[in-house]
């Protein structure tokens, strides 16, 4: 009875250190600070969502992504009949999944073109509508992972969250945010034609974004061709 309970009272031990182990692991990890390799998951199904058409584009998207990745922040498949194959959701102008790519095919032709060849990890993609219906600008705005900052070999949602931008056609893909800095949120002021956003800087370099780190802010004017950020000081 007492071994008995001796294991209970070590596997509890076990359970909470692993768990606070998982819990404290940093987002960023500065000792090599070149990119890691990311860790191809040849267990996955790559497959791709029927195409979308978003209101007043040219434009088909495909999303594309693994419907039974084990990645921490990926979809895993079941495989029902209720869930299906799919691996996006779209609403209000806006893709959301966990994402490896988007294809892009211009209606009338059969051509379709790749957003990137270099690995991604999209959350969203939303078209900036209300700038199109008042300039020539189409323009999709994506959050996503780009580095693996962890160094766990696999892009996920433990890793840093960016900003990009790319014309609705997924040319001229650009990132906005800096390298190193988490995205916190952005925001369209469609009357002024410009997006703001927020990032933060991990200056203590202990890995983990927290209040006493740096806060930066950013603007894109978007009649802009080059669609660059600046930095300005609102405090």
């Amino acid at each position: 009875m007492k071994n008995i309970l001796k294991f209970f009272i070590l596997s509890i031990i076990f359970l909470f250190a692993s768990c606070k182990e998982e819990v404290e692991k940093p987002k960023v990890i500065y000792e090599n600070t070149t990119k890691g390799q990311i860790k191809v998951d040849t267990t996955a199904l790559k497959v791709a969502d029927l195409p979308i058409h978003m209101e007043g584009t040219n434009y088909l998207i495909f999303p594309i992504g693994n419907l039974n990745s084990s990645s921490k922040g990926s979809k895993a498949s079941s495989y029902s009949s209720q869930e299906g194959f799919t691996i996006s959701n779209y609403g209000e102008y806006q893709i959301t999944g966990y994402l490896q790519n988007l294809k892009f095919q211009e209606i009338g032709k059969d051509t379709l073109t790749t957003l990137t060849d270099k690995p991604i990890l999209i959350q969203t993609a939303t078209y900036l509508k209300s700038v199109s219906e008042k300039t020539k600008q189409q323009l999709l705005v994506y959050t996503l992972a780009d580095m693996d900052t962890n160094k766990d070999n696999k892009l996920d949602t433990d890793d840093i969250k960016s900003l990009y931008i790319s014309a609705i056609s997924g040319h001229q893909f650009t990132k906005l945010s800096p390298d190193f800095q988490e995205l916190i949120d952005w925001s369209l002021i469609s009357v002024y034609n410009r997006l703001y956003f927020r990032t933060i800087e991990d200056t203590s370099k202990n890995g983990e974004f927290e209040k006493e780190d740096v806060l930066h802010y950013y603007f894109v004017n978007l009649l802009d061709k080059d669609l660059k950020a600046l930095e300005y000081k609102p405090l």
